[in-house]
């Protein structure tokens, strides 16, 4: 087998140059499960509903994680879990209001592998 090459993954090879930083993936991102879409769309249907029940800060809140969760961002997993939590955190506030977003949010991390 002498003389074949085997790569799995990345491979780089540079020659010379300077102020080399890093290297720009190309790759499509996975597909998301159905499952998981759908409890996102689901969570995201509950959240336009609370907005309009909580503080402006809170409001903001929701309207800076919204974008995170949307099933077709290129997010890494760690962005997609915080905004979950930030959400979660403004759901316990509005009481019982709230409580079936925290529920939906815990189901979504399950399903993510965070909890």
């Amino acid at each position: 087998m002498s003389g074949d090459n085997y790569y799995l993954g990345d491979s780089v090879t540079m020659h010379g140059g300077t102020n080399n930083t890093g290297m720009v993936k190309n790759a499509a991102p996975a597909a998301m499960d159905p499952e998981l879409r759908s409890a996102i769309a689901a969570l995201t249907t509950q959240l336009r509903h609370l907005r309009g029940e909580v503080s402006p800060l809170g409001a903001q809140t929701i309207d800076e994680s919204l974008p995170v969760l949307a099933p077709d961002a290129v997010v890494q997993p760690q962005v997609r879990t915080r905004a979950l939590m930030a959400i979660a955190g403004v759901a316990a506030t509005a009481g019982a209001l709230g409580v079936p977003i925290v529920e939906a949010v815990n189901g979504i991390l399950q399903l993510l592998g965070a909890q």
